[in-house]
């Protein structure tokens, strides 16, 4: 296990804990949401991934990209690798996958390659979303599976965790960078 880093934000926001008694998709998101959380502590994007079939968890990841120094270490293609192990098919026909913010083209890819039932995402990303923010991938006319694509659920949750991460980031890069460069040798 490595050593907290230098940089490390703590994460200001608590967990969500829902009844267990309605396992909707409020419940669902709310558990991709703690995964963010754990990404935040883990000074990692908080982005957080689970993917559910039957009522049950089959997948949950967040973010590992910094920590694995891997770009694809997604938590949507984390989730889905678990996911597939967990039923022994690369086929995730009955599942939905409910992550934080809307994937980016790798993992919008990767639900459409798995074939995911549905896909849910808290915030839409109009820059880098690819299941219907900047672009949609699944909307591609020789695409042979579109996912169900809904967005909206714990959106605000969402966001401002997102937001405040980034903001709380910004802030202390903004705090180590030295306000007058180093003085340089003059020529001779």
């Amino acid at each position: 296990m490595s050593s907290p880093s230098a940089d490390r934000l703590d994460c200001p926001f608590p967990k969500l804990h829902l009844s267990q008694l309605y396992r909707d998709e409020r419940f669902f998101m709310s558990l991709a949401y703690n995964q963010a959380i754990d990404a935040w502590r883990a000074d990692e994007v908080p982005i957080g991934a689970v993917i559910e079939c039957g009522g049950e968890v089959i997948g949950a990841a967040h973010n590992q990209v910094e920590h694995s120094d891997d770009p694809t270490a997604h938590a949507e293609i984390l989730a889905i690798t678990q996911a597939a192990r967990a039923i022994g098919d690369w086929r995730l026909e009955g599942a939905t996958l409910y992550v934080t913010k809307e994937p980016c083209p790798m993992c919008s890819g990767a639900t459409i390659m798995s074939r995911l039932k549905r896909v849910i995402f808290a915030v839409p990303d109009p820059k880098m979303g690819c299941l219907g923010g900047a672009t949609d991938l699944a909307a591609l006319p020789r695409v042979n599976h579109r996912p169900i694509r809904e967005s909206g659920v714990l959106e605000t949750e969402c966001r401002e965790l997102l937001q405040a991460y980034f903001r709380l980031k910004r802030a202390a890069a903004a705090e180590a960078e030295p306000l007058d460069p180093p003085p340089t040798a003059a020529a001779g």
